[in-house]
């Protein structure tokens, strides 16, 4: 990409090129992403790496055809042998009457706000400060005593600017800048019975002032890695879940996935037909929220160029939306949401976890969720789990080599309390849930 020129000149000429070769219309989306990342490990910088990354992807309609393309290399000679040949490829597809560019109604109205998605102290870090930041976490790791030895810990910092412009044919034109940054450590140590447990610790904002000190993600993540020593199974049985906010993410996620409007489409959706219907307890309330300032799914319009809205997804445990793009939206003859979430934002409690956990008598703090799998389609689940058994309204040993399962259908229903603490590195935002009768398998 030449320095003359911008994103939107060359999203624009793509778009232009590609009319010109015969697409009846088309979207161009150009994004530049400059990341630094610098690596700490025991004790010694181990890595810094910086990289700047172009790349342009193209849609193109030609004949009742449809086809995504995309390429890195933006140089205008590049672009036409690039777009020559992707319109040709589109013509020997099969067709798709479904497929267009958005209504351009759904462009209108778009939000004037400034969501302070990017940090102008960005441009102000230096090279010794991003490596102060990595040093700090690890050396504030390694400072936390724990029955276990020590085997290694690894920090790093890292920042990015990320510029998109997107152009379509139809008279979407609109851009986004935004930073981020992230400190992340991992640990790993030996116990006494020769174990190595391991984990991490990561924190991610749009600006530099939303992290915490690297001294605390540092302690956070010896804190974590010294609190599974020692960990074993405890009988199975149906007990109460209280699940850490960090944690809970993955079962949320699990729970979107049949909203959105390809698993609708092609039937793999427990939640087909739900619209109106209770699927979870009254304190299930979520809404997708895409004006969140600094969040971290933020945004004025989608990947399609519709504008961003806000708009509840489950109010009192009643659905009332799904996640559908234009088209899917064409397919299953509904009107478009938008195709992915942005932030979530949740009906809280009154309760911090700690104030949750006295709640139970008997019951499993869930920390942290180890593969297994939920399937989208019936809504089952079975998932490792790692965390502590509660006794008494206290946390006790520590717990692991067990599974959660059960169906999402009725998990949700079993939601009995919501904390006030909504998780703020991630989009979901989830917060401290706590599960009546969940199924624990272990000894």
């Amino acid at each position: 990409m030449a320095d003359k020129q911008t994103l939107q000149d060359v999203a624009r000429a793509a778009v232009a090129q590609a009319r010109k070769k015969g697409a009846q219309e088309a979207a161009a989306t150009v994004s530049r992403k400059r990341e630094v990342d610098v690596t700490w490990r025991d004790g010694k910088l181990e890595k810094i790496s910086e990289a700047t990354a172009h790349q342009l992807r193209l849609e193109l309609y030609v004949d009742g055809r449809y086809a995504a393309v995309q390429t890195s290399d933006l140089r205008p000679e590049g672009l036409t042998s690039f777009i020559s040949h992707a319109v040709a490829m589109t013509r020997a597809l099969e067709k798709d009457p479904h497929r267009s560019l958005p209504d351009p109604a759904l462009y209108r109205d778009r939000a004037q706000l400034d969501l302070m998605l990017e940090d102008s102290r960005h441009a102000e870090l230096t090279p010794d400060e991003r490596r102060r930041l990595a040093r700090e976490a690890e050396e504030a790791a390694r400072a936390v005593k724990g029955r276990a030895q020590v085997l290694s810990v690894t920090t790093s910092f890292s920042d990015t600017l990320a510029e998109t412009f997107r152009v379509a044919s139809n008279g979407f034109a609109g851009e986004q800048r935004e930073t981020g940054f992230v400190l992340f450590a991992e640990m790993s140590v030996k116990d006494p019975d020769g174990r190595r447990p391991e984990d991490y610790a990561f924190a991610h904002s749009r600006r530099l002032d939303g992290l915490p000190p690297a001294a605390q993600i540092g302690r956070e993540v010896a804190e974590r890695t010294h609190g599974r020593v020692g960990a074993r199974k405890v009988p199975s049985g149906a007990m109460t879940m209280v699940l850490d906010n960090r944690a809970a993410g993955r079962l949320v996620s699990a729970l979107l996935a049949p909203l959105s409007g390809q698993s609708l489409q092609q039937k793999r959706s427990f939640l087909e037909g739900k619209v109106g219907q209770r699927v979870g307890s009254a304190r299930l309330s979520l809404v997708d929220d895409p004006h969140l300032p600094r969040g971290l799914g933020s945004r004025l319009f989608d990947a399609e160029g519709i504008s961003a809205r806000k708009f509840p997804l489950v109010e009192g445990g009643v659905l009332r939306n799904y996640y559908i793009d234009w088209y899917y939206g064409r397919k299953l003859g509904m009107a478009p949401t938008t195709g992915r979430p942005s932030n979530l934002s949740w009906g809280l409690g009154d309760k911090t976890q700690a104030q949750l956990i006295a709640d139970v008598k008997e019951g499993i703090f869930v920390t942290s969720f180890i593969g297994g799998n939920s399937n989208s389609t019936t809504g089952d689940f079975s998932m490792g789990v790692l965390g502590f058994r509660i006794r008494g309204g206290r946390l006790a040993e520590p717990i692991g080599e067990m599974n959660v399962s059960g169906n999402h259908a009725q998990l949700w229903q079993r939601l009995v309390a919501v904390g006030n603490d909504p998780y703020p590195y991630s989009v979901l935002r989830t917060p401290t849930l706590v599960f009546d009768g969940v199924q624990f398998a272990g000894a």
